[in-house]
């Protein structure tokens, strides 16, 4: 697999992520995770490195922090109880992958989503209560996961976006880890454009002369 083509994947995983998030499944993890896998395969600090792993992780917690939050507050707030929450949760993730083949799929999750959640915690509440009280269980249900949903949708799109930046492969990260600097070559001397003659030893000038023998 290409680097590019590795890209392409985690896009489409991110993507996907983001989709399912909206019924209630653990999309945001699965963005974690297509991020890890693409830091993993492509060697961490090349392209991906810890820090933006980390950020994600910490961005997915803050959203299922305040989903959880969201969700509870609205069905506790209209009197629901542990048998309500599970309705809404079950409910809502029937609703949503039931509601998204209608023409606008992310409408329809959504709408889905709170609809479920609604007639799931309703009908859980009204087991051994009154439908007055089986209904605003419900309506509390629909809009906590309504604030859930959009709570979880922003804090996904920033992971969306974090993570499509950090993995982008025309922002690698060259690391000179074990490589040798070679040390940088000398200039060389400047030529002069003369021809440099070896000196040649001059010849003495004093004759050499021998004695003379003079006979008598």
């Amino acid at each position: 697999m290409t680097l590019w083509l590795l890209y392409l994947l985690l896009i489409a995983l991110l993507v996907f992520g983001l989709f399912v998030n909206l019924v209630g499944l653990p999309g945001l993890w699965l963005m974690l995770g297509a991020l890890a896998g693409f830091g993993y395969l492509t060697g961490f600090g090349v392209h991906v490195g810890w820090t933006s792993v980390i950020a994600i992780l910490v961005l997915v917690i803050i959203a299922e922090v305040g989903e959880f939050a969201a969700g509870s507050a609205g069905a506790k707030a209209a009197g629901g109880r542990k048998r309500g929450m599970l309705g809404a949760a079950v409910g809502a993730i029937v609703g949503g992958i039931f509601l998204s083949f209608i023409p606008i799929p992310i409408l329809g999750t959504v709408i889905g989503a709170c609809l479920g959640a609604f007639i799931g915690a309703a009908v859980a509440e009204f087991w051994d209560a009154d439908y007055a009280h089986a209904l605003r269980v419900g309506y509390g249900a629909a809009k906590g996961r309504a604030f859930g949903i959009a709570i979880k949708s922003v804090i996904g799109l920033i992971m969306l976006g974090v993570a499509v930046v950090a993995a982008c492969p025309l922002l690698t990260k060259t690391a000179a880890v074990g490589n040798t600097l070679a040390a940088p070559a000398l200039p060389a001397a400047p030529s002069t454009g003369r021809v440099e003659v070896p000196e040649l030893e001059a010849p003495s000038s004093t004759p050499t002369t021998s004695p003379t023998t003079i006979q008598f």
